[in-house]
């Protein structure tokens, strides 16, 4: 998750609340470092602030869209300013939320944004006899609660998104640590096999040489 906002105490504020709810934070606090942590990972969905200083948001949001990034964005503008929203959503923002806003309603809206998507319309995931709810942080087996730890909630939940398709070690690494993690693609494996351990060893297909996919018939 990328969140771009200046006025350091709302990321910060931000940061927090979507860590605590179980995402992978990057925090850009201008539009140079959002342009670039952009041009470099791949991220869930964008919190961006149209108000950011160097690159100014909307002038990110249209390059974005221009060079064929289809991330979601949620754009975050000053209560009042229904021009902004309108310029915001003609520039390919895919929803707004005015400031001051509740941390919960931004944290639904990311869900929403997240959900469709990737082709998702309820709000639950389920494969199999497993089923994960991104609003509770919560997974159940046979409707049996199984304790994850936070990284394990994170290789699932991704997994879960994406289950269509098969998904590297690499995008993995990319969306369980921070930018600023020493990241070690080595720990996915053992975040699988825990997986497997709790939840049933066919659950995560190992696709050899590629990646991994939840497995269609789990």
């Amino acid at each position: 998750m990328l969140v771009a906002e200046d006025q350091p105490q709302l990321l910060s504020q931000l940061s927090a609340a979507l860590t605590d709810a179980g995402y992978v934070v990057d925090g850009a606090a201008d539009g140079e470092a959002a342009d670039f942590y952009a041009g470099t990972n791949e991220y869930d969905a964008v919190i961006l602030d149209l108000g950011l200083p160097r690159i100014d948001g909307l002038t990110l949001l249209r390059k974005w869209r221009e060079a064929g990034q289809a991330v979601p964005v949620l754009v975050l503008t000053a209560r009042g300013s229904w021009h902004e929203k309108v310029l915001g959503i003609d520039s390919g923002a895919d929803d707004y939320v005015a400031k001051p806003f509740r941390i919960e309603e931004v944290l639904a809206r990311l869900r929403a944004l997240i959900r469709r998507a990737s082709g998702q319309v309820t709000p639950q995931l389920r494969c199999g006899a497993v089923c994960l709810d991104p609003r509770l942080a919560k997974v159940t087996l046979d409707g049996t609660p199984v304790k994850l730890t936070s990284h394990e909630f994170r290789v699932l939940s991704y997994l879960m998104h994406h289950r269509d398709r098969v998904v590297s070690q690499a995008e993995l690494t990319e969306h369980i640590y921070a930018q600023d993690f020493d990241r070690d693609s080595n720990t996915v494996e053992v975040f699988i096999a825990r997986l497997r351990r709790k939840l049933g060893a066919a659950l995560i297909e190992t696709v050899r040489g590629i990646g991994y996919r939840m497995a269609t018939g789990a």
